[in-house]
């Protein structure tokens, strides 16, 4: 199989670290990618991902949680939450504990069977990092990038084991019908949350810059870690954040303004994190339609945090917290357009098409699709923005605004529903505790009477 394998793949990585001689590649037409595989989780879903039979299925971090997570609690010696929190909520395993997790999580049969017939390829985030939300201040990132470029397969003779950081690109398929993928690490570099500071550091967007300046490719998928086009944490803050590019907005702004620069087509994005699937796109700023489509999680998914009867509240929620980014469709499984349960993403290319058609997709465990988006290389090129290939002047704009220039009353809804949630509450339980109190006096003044 693995004589198979090599034949299928002879892959040209165009990167910091490898090189080789051009060949005729095979097409690339279909890819899939997931994120957040908790090991110890029952992992059904890549069954759906082997059925779909991708020819390269990309990591986009928490491949698997490598991190220990302390019991919440308010009260007791050891808090983990709350205003009097006194001990961090995750703590870092040991390099052994990591390394049994990574065995765990290569040898699951089903992931087992894909790797036999794809080309694996893979960046990280924070629980496979080695702790939750870190950056560079992490200790451990030198041992923890060895172990994950050893659950990659990744040689050991690779430049990629001896710079700090597990970026990569690669390019496959034959000229003129190329498919780079540009793997980015958010974490090895990236300084303290709330900083506004970098996320990539300056070497990683040294090479950034020279590979979205390289030799033309017909598709460009970046692959980030965390959401590059939506925000969320600036409509759900302060009850919760969650981590994104919009987080670091000198970064995400500088990232723009770089693949504007680059005059380089048909560039999209592809990210994790968020424990639920979604497709963003963002319509100003390469002159084309530039999408991110998100995939999270294999096991990990926001639904399975509560019990089932409560799974309407979270899609309620969903669709209360405002994104004005998100492609909002009737195909979509949800009023939400968000996917909370375990899901994967696919990109289906069709080269045969005139002009060449793209499908992006969040697919659930059973391999359906629950949001999707249809478009052509034609669409994914500088100067298209008004043409009728591309939404109507009105959505057009509405792809322009992010978040956090929401008007303040819609940017907060969700935080005026929980107060207002949270004053009726307030109201109904002082209500009933006068209607107690009432009863209470009126039975006590008729048995004095008596």
């Amino acid at each position: 199989m693995k004589m198979i394998w090599r034949w299928r793949w002879v892959v040209v990585v165009t990167s910091v670290f490898v090189g080789c001689g051009a060949s005729e590649e095979p097409l690339v037409y279909r890819i899939a990618f997931g994120s957040c595989a908790n090991q110890s989780a029952p992992q059904p879903i890549w069954n759906a991902i082997t059925d779909f039979d991708p020819q390269i299925f990309i990591w986009m971090g928490d491949n698997i949680y490598g991190d220990v997570r302390r019991p919440m609690k308010l009260f007791g010696k050891e808090r983990t939450i709350g205003p009097w929190k006194n001990v961090p909520r995750f703590i870092p395993s040991s390099e052994h504990e990591m390394q049994v997790r990574y065995d765990k999580a290569k040898s699951n049969y089903g992931y087992s069977h894909l790797r036999e017939n794809a080309k694996v390829i893979g960046t990280w985030d924070d629980h496979d990092y080695g702790l939750n939300d870190a950056g560079k201040e992490f200790d451990g990132k030198v041992t923890s990038q060895r172990l994950l470029l050893d659950f990659l397969d990744e040689p050991q003779d690779s430049s990629r084991r001896k710079q700090a950081g597990v970026y990569a690109s690669y390019t496959f398929g034959p000229v003129g019908r190329q498919v780079k993928v540009i793997l980015l690490d958010t974490r090895y570099h990236r300084d303290p949350l709330f900083s506004d500071g970098s996320i990539l550091g300056n070497s990683q967007w040294a090479w950034l810059e020279k590979e979205l300046n390289g030799p033309a490719s017909a598709i460009t998928i970046i692959g980030s870690s965390i959401q590059v086009i939506s925000n969320l944490s600036a409509t759900t803050g302060p009850l919760f954040y969650m981590e994104s590019w919009g987080r670091f907005p000198k970064e995400r702004n500088r990232l723009f303004k770089l693949i504007a620069d680059s005059k380089r087509d048909g560039i999209f994005f592809i990210s994790g994190d968020v424990h639920f699937g979604e497709i963003t796109r963002c319509d100003c700023v390469t002159g084309y339609p530039l999408y991110d489509i998100t995939s999270s999680g294999l096991t990990q998914a926001v639904e399975q945090a509560v019990p089932p009867p409560l799974h309407f509240l979270v899609r309620f929620i969903s669709w209360l917290t405002p994104s004005s980014m998100r492609v909002m469709d009737k195909s979509c499984r949800y009023r939400s357009c968000t996917y909370g349960q375990p899901n994967f993403g696919v990109i289906e290319i069709n080269w045969k098409a005139t002009p060449v058609s793209v499908k992006f997709e969040v697919r659930d465990a059973n391999g359906l699709p629950v949001t999707s988006v249809n478009t052509t290389l034609l669409e994914l090129q500088a100067k298209r923005i008004d043409s009728k290939a591309t939404m109507k002047a009105g959505e057009h704009q509405k792809y322009c605004s992010f978040e956090v220039n929401l008007p303040w009353i819609v940017r907060y809804r969700l935080l005026l529903f929980f107060l207002c949630a949270l004053a009726a509450l307030l109201l109904a339980l002082i209500g009933a505790i006068y209607v107690v109190t009432s009863l209470c006096m009126k039975y006590l003044l008729k048995c004095k009477l008596d």
